[in-house]
């Protein structure tokens, strides 16, 4: 890999957990940091404070275990992808910026923590979600089959305009449903990778 190092030997590498895709840290590389990351596939940094080679983990046990890197287009930047060991920030935070480091579905997850909200709120009078939480499981099952069969319904008709909607209603009710029995796209996805081969 032709890697271009700064004046001072360095180069910024920022790291990413392969899963999640979230960022997580950035540090700094020089030739020997990335060199004993590739022979132990742990991350090792170039610490400009202790002016000494440094893998994450190795006080606290929370390591991140390289799975690939990357250059940038100007071959200046490392992106590293890493499964983590535990937390990654010293003040023991999942990233440096204080978040949580799980999986996010874009609109998906919005709207799996918006009905979440609604479900926590019980207000049945004026929350679609709570009502269908207070009729209980059958309801939100059965509804779930209503959808499925509108969808199917529409699939056979020429209408993409009404087949999106279904398919949208049946999304929608689904992910309701999911959070009736305890769980959420994280576990749909958890599923779907142990089948991959």
């Amino acid at each position: 890999m032709n890697i271009k190092y700064d004046s001072n030997g360095l180069i910024p590498a920022i790291i990413q957990d392969a899963s999640t895709k979230n960022v997580l840290m950035m540090g700094y590389m020089n030739e020997e940091a990335y060199q004993k990351t590739l022979e132990t596939r742990q991350i090792t940094f170039f610490s400009r404070s202790k002016q000494r080679l440094w893998t994450k983990g190795e006080e606290s046990g929370n390591f991140l275990n390289l799975v690939d890197i990357k250059n940038d287009c100007d071959n200046d930047t490392l992106l590293i992808q890493v499964n983590p060991v535990g937390p990654i920030c010293h003040k023991g935070t999942d990233n440096c910026w204080g978040e949580e480091n799980k999986a996010n579905y874009g609109f998906f997850s919005t709207l799996e923590n918006i009905i979440s909200e609604r479900v926590a709120n019980k207000d049945s009078k004026t929350s679609y979600v709570a009502s269908l939480f207070e009729k209980g499981i059958n309801k939100i099952a059965q509804k779930v089959g209503e959808e499925a069969v509108e969808t199917v319904i529409e699939a056979m008709d020429n209408n993409d305009e009404l087949f999106l909607y279904e398919s949208a209603d049946l999304f929608f009710h689904y992910l309701i449903l999911l959070k009736a029995k305890g769980f959420s796209l994280k576990d749909i996805e958890n599923e779907l990778k142990s089948r991959h081969k």
